[in-house]
């Protein structure tokens, strides 16, 4: 976004602060910051594979990322020069689309989930865009199963897109493999907005809201919370 941009919505929400009720200053707040969050989400472009895995995915019925959370994987993946990568939810081949757009030529990513159907159709969505199987290594099985088969501090980066149930013993599992500066990242963080409120206390929401207390306050890892899509939680290896 131009500076300018962002310094007309500072003055605007400075001045209307003066102006307005406290419950009226709240309400547009939250209207700028909505108007931001879609902006965000907006400023990511997705090209036609990307596409049509999302309408791949609606079919199926199974999650997915927003352009938002598909940008950042990316680059995520980039940053790290990840070479090897493990995704938990492959879903119809959309994060996986956009994990590969940051990973080198050579990188290999390990994709599990334990619905077949799904890798099937992601991997077609990859046959379609000519990336050699050699490239996505798919497991189909439960993660929990799996994680502890793979090589310990040999991937550069691990993302959990999975039941928010299971993060917490996922996380634990994948923490071993990553190596120093390895990154992993959590979708959903926020839990369809309900984690920031507290008085939302059924099982999955709290499950999410304590897994991110634990991530923060790990001593084995860099955390960070972001606002995008349905929230991720992305951190570093120390």
């Amino acid at each position: 976004m131009p500076w300018s941009i962002v310094a007309l919505s500072s003055t605007i929400e400075r001045s209307t602060t003066a102006l307005l009720p406290a419950c009226d200053t709240g309400r547009f707040i939250i209207s700028v910051k909505a108007q931001s969050w879609a902006y965000c989400e907006d400023f990511i472009d997705i090209d036609d594979a990307i596409y049509a895995a999302h309408v791949r995915s609606e079919e199926l019925g199974c999650g997915v990322i927003s352009p938002g959370i598909g940008g950042v994987l990316r680059t995520l993946a980039t940053s790290v020069g990840a070479q090897t990568v493990v995704e938990i939810g492959t879903g119809a081949g959309v994060a996986s689309l956009w994990l590969l757009a940051g990973m080198p030529v050579d990188g290999v990513l390990t994709s599990i989930d334990i619905n077949v159907e799904h890798q099937r159709a992601a991997r077609e969505v990859l046959n379609e865009q000519n990336i050699p199987s050699s490239k996505v290594r798919m497991i189909a099985g439960n993660a929990i199963n799996v994680l502890p088969r793979l090589t310990d501090g040999a991937y550069d980066l691990v993302f959990i897109d999975s039941d928010p149930l299971d993060f917490h013993e996922q996380t634990e599992m994948a923490t071993p493999l990553l190596r120093t500066g390895g990154l992993l990242v959590i979708n959903d963080a926020l839990w369809h907005d309900r984690v920031a409120d507290p008085a939302r206390r059924d099982e999955t929401t709290s499950a999410v809201r304590e897994l991110g207390r634990t991530m923060r306050n790990d001593s084995r890892f860099s955390t960070s919370l972001l606002p995008i899509g349905g929230g991720l939680l992305v951190a570093a290896r120390r």
